[in-house]
């Protein structure tokens, strides 16, 4: 997608503190963090939303959840506990339009969380 923000991202157009990169997955700090530890993961290829994926997106999805299950234990919050989330469609608070899932620890997170 040629106007959407993670596209560039992955692309390398805009800038972000990257924190992990490989062919299919970007991972990145967010610019509002909510925890001490707060990076958001994508795909490389543009989906728009949980909503939008098909069975041809499960080898993507699960590596989305290795890489997220990696970066916590390289952060070290892996044993204490972390939230690893999206956000479907304006009422759940998805504000760009490409599948992303927040990985967030570091301290507690309090339930119900909005």
């Amino acid at each position: 997608m040629e106007n959407c923000l993670f596209c560039k991202i992955a692309a390398g157009q805009l800038p972000a503190k990257i924190v992990y990169q490989d062919q299919d997955v970007v991972v990145f700090e967010d610019i509002n963090p909510q925890a001490p530890y707060h990076v958001l993961l994508i795909p490389r290829r543009h989906i728009a939303s949980m909503a939008d994926l098909t069975v041809e997106d499960g080898p993507v999805l699960a590596h989305l959840f290795m890489t997220a299950a990696k970066l916590a234990h390289d952060m070290g919050i892996d044993q204490s506990g972390y939230r690893f989330l999206t956000n479907v469609g304006p009422n759940a608070g998805q504000s760009v339009f490409h599948l992303h899932f927040h990985l967030l620890g570091g301290r507690r997170l309090g339930w119900p969380p909005g």
